[in-house]
């Protein structure tokens, strides 16, 4: 049977209505069920899908999908370029207004749980990025290599470092960037992700969280061996061969490209693809522990028999909260 669990309703007013869950649930399936049913306006919530070029990959919505209902923040930079949580969240304010005044429910949808939290909560005041002290990471993590500079977190910030493997560069980077330019870990900076009840009402969200782990990672590695039959590893080998990227840009971190990339770097082709699927489980064990922190979210078990029906349904009861503006 699917699990629905939460409040049954949320007061007035809604802005929009958020769809969660870790990578390869199904929100896409329920999302288009629901544009079945009700008029709505998709504004996606991934930090990977705003790239042109990057289709494969990223399982971008294909052509029908976006036709039969209008899809934002999809194909808006040239991997060069860099996108934020705050330039998301004002993105989609924008959106959110817009497609309202047309009629339409709001409804997004994704899994860079960073873009929710910088909507629905706001971002917490940390320090810029400091192009000096990143190059000196750098060129640390390129003599040392990033395990030892994960290790330099575990001492500096260890609840930082617990919740970051040693392959994610990004992170660990900006973790010790905080650190070196604050003094204070960036688990100190980071308030908790559990949300108050304005934000709660304002941006009610649905999460699709399976209660097998073997089935997620069923779905992780099927999804990603339809991508390398798709092509994948050549859309990369395409833009590698651009010549004005580079494995350091946030687009090229993207889990896959990222290891695909290494691949055509070395010539090794032996173990990038268990590598892309082990790093993708990493990230779904992320966004789980980040929407499990969401205290007041409503959760359809994804594995169980019936649950785009009942992730649909439940969408559709709090869409009959919305008021058009």
């Amino acid at each position: 049977m699917t699990t629905l669990t939460g409040p049954a309703a949320v007061a007035a007013p809604i802005a929009a209505l958020c769809l969660a869950g870790p990578t390869a649930a199904g929100k896409t399936a329920v999302a288009l069920a629901l544009a079945r049913r009700i008029p709505i306006e998709i504004v996606s919530v991934d930090s990977a899908l705003v790239y042109r070029g990057m289709d494969i990959g990223t399982a971008k919505p294909d052509a029908a999908e976006r036709a039969a209902v209008p899809h934002h923040l999809i194909d808006i930079l040239d991997p060069t370029q860099r996108y934020s949580a705050a330039r998301f969240a004002a993105d989609a304010q924008r959106l959110v207004a817009e497609i309202a005044g047309r009629g339409r429910l709001p409804l997004l949808v994704g899994g860079t749980m960073l873009y929710f939290k910088a909507l629905r909560e706001g971002l917490d005041a940390m320090p810029a990025a400091d192009p000096a002290v990143r190059a000196a990471l750098d060129a640390e993590a390129a003599a040392r290599g990033w395990a030892a500079m994960h290790a330099e977190l575990a001492r500096v910030d260890p609840a930082t470092a617990r919740r970051l493997p040693p392959g994610d560069s990004q992170r660990i980077q900006r973790a010790l960037e905080v650190w070196r330019v604050s003094g204070r870990p960036l688990s100190d900076w980071q308030r908790g992700t559990g949300g108050d009840a304005a934000a709660d009402q304002r941006w009610p969200l649905l999460s699709l969280e399976p209660t097998s782990r073997a089935w997620l990672h069923e779905r992780i590695a099927a999804r990603f061996a339809a991508m390398c039959r798709a092509g994948f590893l050549d859309e990369v080998r395409r833009l590698r061969a651009r010549g004005d990227l580079d494995p350091d840009l946030p687009a090229m971190r993207c889990v896959g490209y990222r290891q695909a990339w290494e691949a055509l770097s070395t010539g090794d082709f032996g173990r990038w693809e268990a590598d892309a699927v082990a790093a993708t489980r990493q990230l779904a064990k992320r966004q789980l522990t980040w929407l499990r922190s969401i205290t007041a979210r409503r959760i359809v078990a994804s594995d169980a028999h019936g649950a785009v029906d009942a992730a649909t349904g439940a969408l559709q009861a709090l869409a009959a909260e919305w008021r058009r503006p």
